[in-house]
């Protein structure tokens, strides 16, 4: 598939794929005794009031499979049984698109659990366990995790997670790498070398999907994605790239990658134009806008010509530039917009990047906010709009728990305090450099927390009156059996912007 749209998908045709399906059927009969076509497990994502979407990829035990377009049958029900089945159909797995298949469900009750399963190839799917979103909620748990790198961790905090029984995850990017490390030590490898086409990426999600306790969390809780770098390519930016190569040679790889993530989420398949940014809500309790700060961006300030990179900057006057932007215009217009008829209790605005300006002793980092200043104080001026109750920023990216406050004017810390930000540490990678990072808040005032050390990821629980933070850390991420506790935990006061310490 040359283009990753919704007409591109559209036309592969569900009856033209359905009828190619029917050709194979016996397929079923000639499927290898043991063979588990549902290797890579099963996943939901994006509740909404009366539905969400499911996801499962058909492979040979975790291996492309080798056929044509294979049917595909979905049920769901309002209870593990299935005695009470709510919704059935068919779908075709098409190798167009990995034998991926993704299941919109709609007409459902709102605010309530269901089951779901896939049958295929005579075999049947493990149950999954997702939810309706609430009209109306007085509790919202949701987690936040970023950065897991295969090859430099155990996903074990994901058990963690589990237990923990949020009623959304939100991942904020960096959901696979697509290079290796060198210098650092290594638990596991990654099967084959850096992604640069379709193939490369696809082998790149199957492997991440063969982790158990990330697949355990995708079977029993609904997510909510986006993406950052690491999907296509470190600290990349619109079509600047590290190599700077000439825009369609990487156009190409990044499509590739595009196509690849949206093949392995649960995401639905009207985003994939591709348009990741959307909104989602928990009740009125908690509205979730959720960003791209990848796909739309300028290069950072003071590089070459279609050169991408995270650098420390100073006096670089490109980065005041005022055109200048992180989100591009039509996803500032978008967010802006929306936010201005705000209704919800809390705004988790979920995004990639810190927010708040963070001086280390070489500068700030173009890649963050910080260089991109002038889009960041219209982020924040779409922030504070009246309508916006309580704003709180989610990110990640630097591989460190920060809790922030963000300022009126963010470089100016004798401003008052509009709005909270909640950085999530890496759930599996290397972490942030000592030098650059290990007296941050010594220069920093408006860093109430920093954490360079540990793994791990937010937990959130929003009420009325408040929104209670715990930052949940492994013990050691190069321990398989490694356990996850509480590293610190703070309190956002309904109306009062600012952490406070629990």
């Amino acid at each position: 598939m040359s283009h990753l749209t919704r007409r591109g998908l559209v036309a592969a045709s569900a009856a033209l794929a359905l009828a190619r399906a029917d050709a194979v059927l016996g397929l079923e009969m000639d499927r290898k005794a043991g063979l588990d076509p549902f290797a890579l497990g099963v996943a939901s994502g994006d509740p909404s009031l009366d539905g969400f979407v499911l996801w499962t990829r058909l492979s040979a035990d975790g291996a492309p499979l080798d056929a044509p377009s294979v049917p595909v049958t979905y049920e769901v029900a309002e209870d593990e049984a299935f005695a009470r089945i709510v919704r059935k159909g068919r779908r075709a797995a098409s190798p167009s698109l990995a034998h991926a298949v993704h299941v919109e469900i709609a007409g459902l009750r709102p605010g309530r659990p269901y089951w779901y399963r896939f049958h295929a190839l005579g075999a049947v799917s493990p149950v999954g366990r997702t939810a309706t979103a609430p009209c109306q909620a007085s509790h919202a748990r949701i987690a936040a995790t970023s950065c897991q790198h295969f090859e430099l961790g155990w996903f074990t905090a994901y058990r963690d997670l589990v237990a923990a029984a949020p009623d959304l995850v939100v991942q904020l990017g960096d959901y696979i790498y697509e290079n290796s490390y060198a210098q650092f030590p290594k638990v596991r490898i990654f099967d084959g070398p850096e992604p640069m086409d379709l193939a490369g990426y696809r082998r790149r999600h199957a492997l991440y999907k063969s982790d158990p306790d990330l697949r355990e969390a995708h079977r029993l809780l609904p997510w909510a994605v986006t993406w950052d770098d690491h999907e296509v390519e470190n600290d990349y930016a619109d079509l600047a790239n590290l190599k700077a190569l000439e825009a369609p040679v990487f156009a190409r790889r990044r499509q590739a990658a595009y196509q690849a993530y949206f093949e392995h989420m649960p995401v639905r398949p009207s985003l994939w134009a591709p348009r990741l940014y959307r909104r989602l809500a928990w009740g009125d309790l908690v509205s979730l806008p959720i960003l791209d700060g990848r796909q739309y961006r300028s290069t950072q300030a003071c590089n070459g010509p279609r050169q991408a990179g995270n650098r420390p900057r100073r006096d670089c006057l490109e980065l005041e530039a005022p055109d200048r932007t992180m989100l591009g215009p039509g996803q500032e217009a978008w967010l802006a917009d929306g936010l201005k008829r705000e209704t919800a209790r809390w705004t988790l605005l979920a995004q990639q990047t810190p927010i708040a300006p963070i001086e280390t002793p070489e500068g700030v980092m173009s890649d963050q906010w910080d260089g991109y200043p002038a889009a960041r104080r219209r982020l924040i001026g779409a922030l504070t709009q009246p309508a916006v109750r309580n704003p709180v920023t989610l990110g990640g990216d630097i591989h460190a728990f920060l809790v922030a406050d963000l300022h009126a004017t963010p470089e100016r810390p004798e401003t008052p305090v509009v709005a909270t930000e909640l950085v999530t540490t890496c759930l599996a990678a290397s972490h942030a450099p000592r030098a650059r990072y290990g007296e941050a808040r010594s220069r920093n005032p408006q860093l109430r927390f920093a954490d360079i050390e540990r793994s791990g990821y937010l937990l959130l629980d929003a009420r009325p009156d408040r929104l209670e933070v715990d930052l949940r850390a492994v013990s050691d991420q190069a321990d398989p059996n490694a356990t996850t506790s509480s590293l610190a935990r703070f309190v956002v006061e309904d109306r009062r912007p600012g952490a406070q310490g629990a």
